[in-house]
């Protein structure tokens, strides 16, 4: 298999073997910059910001991400829109394209991962390999420790619970959780009133 025959099937959810030269050296210069921006101080926002806008496929404005970042290719395929944060440890497996909205929070130690290892195990050895993309919408918050898997799509204005396994699609409007995460309930009206248990919302 050639390299562009690799990274023809990289993209178009096809088995592959990781062992690609172009492919190899690719990632070596993307896990350079990734190593810069991780190496960063937290005085040095400036030079984040510009270390991520090369890094990423796309990134809009007025986005953090705290350091450390991992990604299998430092981002290389990651397109993020406006205001998104995400707190320490966001492990990103972008062997293709991750598609994040706007206003997306990531709690500490989300994994999104869209790479996956075919189950017959001679295919394994050679290092077999596909990719899903991963869409999360807008106003999303995923909390610490969810793993989101490959092929998923998750709904705007959806939250998903802290360790949850998100094996398949959730839709808009949603609390969802669990291992494999499923929906809990819709977003209700006393989440317009009550941020927490028994205590009410006292700012606009």
């Amino acid at each position: 298999m050639d390299d562009k025959e690799t990274l023809e099937r990289m993209h178009h959810q096809k088995l592959y073997y990781c062992h690609n030269e172009e492919l190899l050296a690719r990632q070596e210069q993307c896990l350079d910059r990734l190593y810069d921006f991780n190496q960063t101080r937290p005085t040095e926002f400036q030079k984040r910001t510009e270390l991520l806008k090369e890094m990423f496929a796309e990134i809009g404005e007025g986005c953090y991400i705290e350091p450390p970042l991992r990604a299998n290719l430092g981002g290389h395929h990651v397109h993020f829109g406006n205001g998104v944060y995400a707190n320490f440890n966001l492990t990103l497996v972008d062997d293709t394209h991750i598609y994040v909205g706007n206003h997306v929070m990531f709690g500490p130690n989300v994994t999104l991962a869209t790479a996956a290892h075919p189950i017959h195990p001679e295919l394994r050895i050679k290092q077999a390999q596909f990719n899903r993309p991963i869409t999360i919408g807008n106003n999303v918050w995923i909390g610490a420790g969810a793993v989101v898997l490959p092929g998923v799509t998750i709904g705007d204005n959806t939250v998903i619970g802290a360790g949850s396994i998100v094996t398949k699609d959730i839709p808009d409007h949603v609390v969802a959780v669990g291992n494999p995460c499923k929906v809990l309930r819709a977003i209700n009206e006393r989440d317009y009133e009550y941020y927490f248990k028994e205590m009410k919302i006292d700012i606009d």
